[in-house]
């Protein structure tokens, strides 16, 4: 496998008739995480933590930092934030594959200097099962 392009790593949102890429991202980031339940007891082989296999809870972050364009998509993702509702989304990583599912808008800031253009940088949670499916 070759090195792949930071640029093909895509956000897509649900806009009512299928998926749209959201506008401007410049960076994206996509994390898994998991919690861990610790068993150990007085008598764990010597003194080595156990965990429960399959029993954390499981969750997964994207974040990203681009331009404010004014798109479709930008409008889109304010009103998802200001309304609270979940949407799916679509996380394209290339030659990989796609994580589809529920989000959250956890964070939507946007700034700008005085000689240079408006960003904004967006944060999403997990809000249900996501399910992968390979390129």
């Amino acid at each position: 496998m070759t090195a792949q392009k930071g640029k093909d790593l895509l956000v897509k949102i649900a806009d009512g008739s299928g998926f749209t890429t959201v506008a401007g991202l410049r960076t994206r980031r996509l994390s898994f995480n998991t919690e861990t339940v610790d068993i150990t007891h007085a008598e764990s082989a010597n003194r080595w933590r156990e965990l429960l296999d399959g029993a954390g809870v499981k969750r997964a972050s994207v974040s990203g930092r681009g331009l404010f364009k004014d798109a479709s998509t930008d409008a889109l993702m304010r009103q998802t934030f200001f309304d609270g509702t979940m949407k799916n989304y679509q996380i394209v990583i290339p030659d990989f594959g796609t994580v589809q599912g529920p989000f959250q808008i956890t964070s939507l800031e946007f700034a700008g200097e005085h000689n240079g253009e408006v960003t904004y940088d967006v944060a999403l949670e997990s809000a249900g099962e996501l399910t992968f499916t390979g390129a």
